[in-house]
């Protein structure tokens, strides 16, 4: 017993190591696209980051054996789920590129209360009162991050927010992908349908002319986004995820530190205390939750 337990407390430390580690990494991806934005046009930033991601994603598919089913990515849920992460990743990124990093955070972190909100009235799954209490003061958190009163307030944070909805819808699909899809491929799906959407937006909104530092920015975001993937991945298999998923709102505080080290970025009190109250009840959410279901996590 003893053994078991000691396997047991070093599996979860593993899984909240992979956990945190992925959170670093996916935001300082979005820290080097942000940055890459200032001088390249959205879309065909993300067109070109996309597909160096995809065949990274790919070499790691192969590696893990994976490729042998890679039909999986064109076919039902697993195609459905794809078009609508592709989607809320693009409107993610675009609001990213108007908003503070740690705002864009801390209104995609709401996609586990957003997931609350839609098993009870899509799915018809029961919210006790500990639970919707836990999601309303989750959305107050939000307003007072966004603090739509203010002068300062910028239209996309609702596309943001429109992004943590479509994510949380994907969420919901990724329930009925068959288990036996290997998560590495449900991934791979992603990244290929948000280069085909970026590439054709990318046509309509035009190519600006890119040079070596630029190339090698987004070089680098892919690299770090692909580490990210695969650590997200194994964090989910390590451990009590419980105990683990909580540790996805690290996040938020790996981009308030790269907020304020890159653009001078800070929140002001008003915001912090809405990143509390969303950590807060995020972290409600999930332990409750984690308990009976499991998705596939990725994050833009």
């Amino acid at each position: 017993m003893e053994r078991t337990d000691a396997s047991q407390v070093a599996a979860n430390r593993l899984g909240i190591a992979t956990m945190v580690g992925a959170m670093l990494c996916f935001i300082v991806n979005d820290a080097l696209v942000k940055y890459a934005s200032q001088s390249l046009p959205a879309a065909q930033l993300i067109f070109i980051r996309s597909l160096m991601a995809s065949a990274l994603v790919l070499v790691a598919a192969a590696a893990m054996g994976a490729t042998a089913r890679i039909r999986e990515i064109a076919r039902g849920w697993v195609a459905i789920r794809a078009v609508f992460d592709a989607i809320a990743t693009l409107l993610y990124l675009v609001a990213l590129f108007h908003l503070p990093i740690s705002t864009a955070t801390a209104i995609n972190m709401t996609s586990p209360l957003i997931i609350t909100l839609l098993a009870a009235l899509v799915l018809g799954e029961r919210v006790g009162v500990a639970l919707g209490l836990a999601t309303t003061i989750g959305f107050g958190g939000v307003l007072l991050i966004v603090q739509p009163a203010a002068g300062g307030f910028n239209g996309y944070a609702f596309v943001c927010f429109l992004s943590a909805f479509l994510l949380s819808a994907r969420d919901l699909m990724t329930r009925r992908v068959h288990a036996a899809v290997p998560s590495i491929l449900v991934t791979l799906s992603t990244t290929i349908a948000l280069t085909i959407l970026a590439g054709a937006l990318s046509l309509v909104q035009g190519w600006g002319p890119i040079g070596m530092a630029d190339l090698g920015i987004l070089a680098i975001a892919a690299v770090v986004l692909t580490i990210a993937y695969v650590l997200i991945v194994n964090s989910t298999r390590y451990g009590d995820l419980s105990l683990v998923a909580p540790f996805r709102y690290t996040a938020l505080l790996f981009a308030a530190a790269l907020g304020y080290i890159v653009w001078g970025e800070t929140p002001n009190l008003l915001a912090w205390c809405g990143i509390a109250l969303v950590i807060g009840s995020g972290i409600h959410v999930l332990r409750a939750s984690r308990r009976s279901r499991t998705t596939v996590p990725t994050i833009d």
